[in-house]
This record gives structure tokens, C-alpha cells and sequence, in this order.
């Protein structure tokens, strides 16, 4: 048995000061108020959160490769990439599988199937800290790409499954020029290189992406349960009711104003990326996350590259008119629900035992400890 106690605990729709108590691995009971049992661990008025949940991280491939064209093994990778992501308080993770590259020399072309099966390996070994899952995001434009995901479809780890479409041109990268430096400078292409592979990406995309794109929604659809959808990028309101029409209910990254309203409308779930919330702006020219929070029109928060900056930047919503509980589920309640996983996600009486202690240090939001499970695990 646990007992914690002095913590300033966010739980569904209130932050107090109370007491936890912990058997095993389930929460047990929260309290409101001070507790004299002298036995319980003093939190001394540091917060206590649920473990942080991760829809989208594409973390694993900065270990992978962590500098352009410096290949890292990939059990060293995983197990790096797990160290990081529990440090910044995330006890629940989908690691963003990418399936389908035109370029055959990518990491993600080389890695993606060595990835799963290392992920596999080393969650039923127990030598991963945080509890992960996949979250497998299709290409749509690969030739290959059925042959590709058909494997994975049944997985028992699959959680999510996201349609990209990264032609230039268009969606994230209307920007050309944009694009251009992004991808000269992380995939280390020349100019030369990066003209020959964005005329075979328009080229690709007209021949496979709307055939791709028809079958592995079916393939989803067609599961004894069926497998949450998202689109990616979306830019037009157009774009947002057509993934409508195919049942998709995430809008992952909306590039626009327009794209995230027209989500909301049609109830889709929107999640918007924590690294523009924190660095106050897009990467690649989007529109401003914190403008979607100040519209009320973000649901779920990823982390993307940079896991630390998930939980800053939902601490970093309050400014945006959220309440702390707000937007904390942002983190943890929400998108663990929105793919099924609904033993945690929340600090209350019968829920799995995944939370984090965190100080304010000048304002940032610090990670002292993660528990999983009821266990400390950083």
C-alpha cells in the first residue's frame, strides 16, 4: 500500500490539495484535505498528475538517426527512446510507425519492421519503462504500402492509424521553399536530389494515393473492432469532410484555422502539436496552436519531436483561457480514451496507478518521478 499525501492533485474536473492512495497497481482511494498518517509519503505541495498519454511522438527516429545519415541500432535506439519519454513524465506511449518513403534510402524504410519487432521484444521482456503501443502512419503515395501494413493490421499492440500525404506542394508543405530546407536539411538531400524526388512524389501520389487510401480505410473498418482513423495535415475544409464521409474521426495536425473549425463541427477530435504551443508557432508556417486554444479548438495535445514539451505546453494552455484540469486532459484523460485505453488517463479510485510528480521551477513545469502501474519507473 501507497500513501501519498500534501499533493496538489489534478484529477477530472478539480485541482486540491488531498491524499492518494495506491494498492498494487490501482488508485484506490483520493481524498481532499490533509492527512496525519505519518507513514505517507510528503509531496510538500508539488502536483500530482496522471501519467501523461502520447498519441504521436516521431521520437524513436531521432535515435535512430541522430544525426542525418548516422545509423543507430535499433535496440539502442529503443531503449534510449524510452528512457526519454519517461523522463518527461509520459507512462503511455504510441510510437509513431512511419510505413511507406519514396526515398529507399530513409531510415524509415530500413527501420520500420525491425521497430515493431524490437518493440514487441522488449515490452514482453519488461525492460521498457513506459507502457507502449503503435501508432502506425501510412504514406499514402507508396506503391507499397498495402504490402507494407497488411502484416501490422492485426497487431495486438496497434492503437491508432494515421493517412498521411506528404507531396509538396500541398497540405503541411504548401510552402515549397519550406519543404526544400527541411528536407536538405534533416534528410541531408541535396538540391539536385530534392527536385528529382519531389517530381516523383506528385507523380507517385496521382498513380497510388486515392486507391491506398480507399483500401486501408476498408481494412480498418473491417476489424472485429475497428481501428481509430486520422487524417494528417489537413489544410481546407474540403480536405476535413472528406475523412468526415470516410468515418474518420481524428483530425491530426490541422494546418489551418478554417480545417480546425470545420473538424470541430463535424465532431471530429483535433489534436494539435505541444511543440508549437511552447516555441509560440509552427515549424513549417502553420497556423499558431495557441490561436486554435484561444478558439477553443484543440482537444488532444502531442508531443510530436520533443517529448518534453507535452506536458509544458498544457500547463502553457491556462494562458489560453483552459483551466488547469482542462488542460491537463489534453495529456492524459482524452487521448487515452479516444483509443480505448480507459484504465488510466485520470487520477480517481479504480483506475490504473500511472501518475507523475511535478515541480514549477520559474514557471516550467519539472518531472521529479513517474510511476506506471504503481511502480516507480523514473
Amino acid at each position: 500500500m501507497q500513501l501519498i499525501r500534501n499533493a496538489r492533485i489534478v484529477a477530472g474536473s478539480a485541482a486540491f490539495f488531498g491524499t492518494l492512495c495506491v494498492d498494487g497497481a490501482q488508485i484506490v482511494d483520493v481524498a481532499e484535505g490533509a492527512s496525519s498518517v505519518t507513514q505517507a509519503d510528503d509531496w510538500q505541495g508539488d502536483y500530482l498528475l496522471p501519467g501523461l498519454v502520447e498519441l504521436h511522438t516521431d521520437n524513436l527516429e531521432k535515435h535512430l538517426m541522430p544525426r542525418p545519415k548516422v545509423h543507430w541500432p535499433v535496440l539502442p535506439a529503443i531503449i534510449g527512446h524510452d528512457a526519454q519519454v519517461v523522463g518527461a513524465g509520459i507512462t503511455t506511449v504510441l510510437d509513431a510507425i512511419t510505413l511507406g518513403d519514396l526515398d529507399t534510402e530513409s531510415v524509415r524504410v530500413k527501420s520500420f519492421a525491425p521497430c515493431i519487432d524490437g518493440l514487441q521484444a522488449a515490452q514482453a521482456a519488461g525492460v521498457l519503462r513506459a507502457d507502449h503501443f503503435l501508432h502506425l502512419r501510412l504514406e499514402l503515395s507508396d506503391q507499397d504500402l498495402l504490402k507494407r501494413f497488411l502484416p501490422f493490421v492485426d497487431h495486438a499492440r496497434l492503437k491508432l492509424v494515421s493517412l498521411m500525404d506528404h507531396t509538396p506542394g500541398q497540405r503541411q508543405w504548401r510552402d515549397l521553399a519550406l519543404y526544400r530546407t527541411y528536407m536538405t536539411g534533416k534528410q541531408g538531400w541535396s538540391n539536385a536530389k530534392a527536385d528529382a524526388m519531389f517530381a516523383l512524389m506528385v507523380e507517385r501520389q496521382q498513380l497510388y494515393a486515392q486507391p491506398n487510401r480507399c483500401a486501408i480505410i476498408a481494412c480498418c473498418a473491417a476489424r472485429t473492432v475497428p481501428l481509430p482513423l486520422a487524417t494528417h495535415d489537413d489544410t481546407t475544409a474540403d480536405e476535413v469532410r472528406d475523412g468526415v464521409a470516410a468515418g474518420i474521426r481524428i483530425s491530426e495536425f490541422p494546418t489551418t484555422l478554417e480545417a480546425a473549425r470545420t473538424a470541430r463541427q463535424h465532431g471530429q477530435c483535433v489534436i494539435m502539436g505541444a511543440p508549437n504551443i511552447v516555441r509560440g508557432g509552427s515549424h513549417s508556417g502553420n497556423v499558431c496552436a495557441s490561436e486554435l486554444a484561444l478558439a477553443g479548438l484543440i482537444d488532444i495535445l502531442s508531443s510530436d519531436y520533443a517529448p518534453a514539451s507535452l506536458l509544458h505546453a498544457a500547463f502553457l494552455l491556462q494562458e489560453n483561457g483552459f483551466p488547469l484540469p482542462r488542460a491537463i486532459a489534453t495529456v492524459t484523460r482524452t487521448p487515452a480514451q479516444m483509443v480505448g485505453l480507459h484504465d488510466r488517463g485520470e487520477i480517481a479510485a479504480g483506475l490504473r496507478a500511472d501518475f507523475i510528480r511535478v515541480r514549477l521551477f520559474n514557471g516550467l513545469p519539472v518531472v521529479l518521478g513517474s510511476w506506471k502501474a504503481g511502480q516507480r519507473v523514473a
